[in-house]
């Protein structure tokens, strides 16, 4: 069955297993545009969201391969240092950008630094990860 296209905007909180805030459009004060038929959303993600109304809320969680997808190994690269800028800081945890398609960014992230190899991540940070998504819908398009 399709989904008729439609666009939320809606404030949301992204909550990690342990009930740790991953990210909040509260934060930033900005509410997020999710948009429904264009396939940017999972299924799973896109039956939650049909049918709210301005002012509804509704608190889901999705498993991984229903949210942000399952890590996928292929999306780990192994890197000399010297692909990287000289005066880079190149340690665990730092976002990095490489040219993708088009003239688009693609991030990544440092997972390990071992002699002259970096290990990056270009899955999803939140990727393999069961989160809980808390909405409030602050428009309907």
């Amino acid at each position: 069955m399709p989904v008729t296209q439609a666009s939320y905007i809606c404030h949301m909180e992204i909550l990690l297993e342990d009930g740790s805030t991953a990210d909040s459009t509260r934060a930033s004060g900005k509410p997020a545009r999710l948009n429904l038929g264009d396939n940017s959303l999972s299924p799973a993600f896109e039956a939650e969201l049909s049918g709210l109304a301005q002012g509804d809320k509704h608190k889901f969680t999705l498993e991984a391969k229903d949210a942000f997808g399952e890590s996928n190994p292929d999306a780990i690269h192994y890197m000399d240092k010297t692909r990287f800028p000289a005066d880079m800081t190149l340690e665990e945890g730092v976002i990095v950008s490489f040219a993708g398609p088009g003239g688009s960014e693609i991030p990544g992230m440092v997972r390990e630094v071992a002699g002259d190899s970096v290990t990056v991540d270009l899955n999803h940070p939140l990727a393999g990860h069961k989160v809980t998504f808390d909405i409030e819908v602050v428009e309907v398009l």
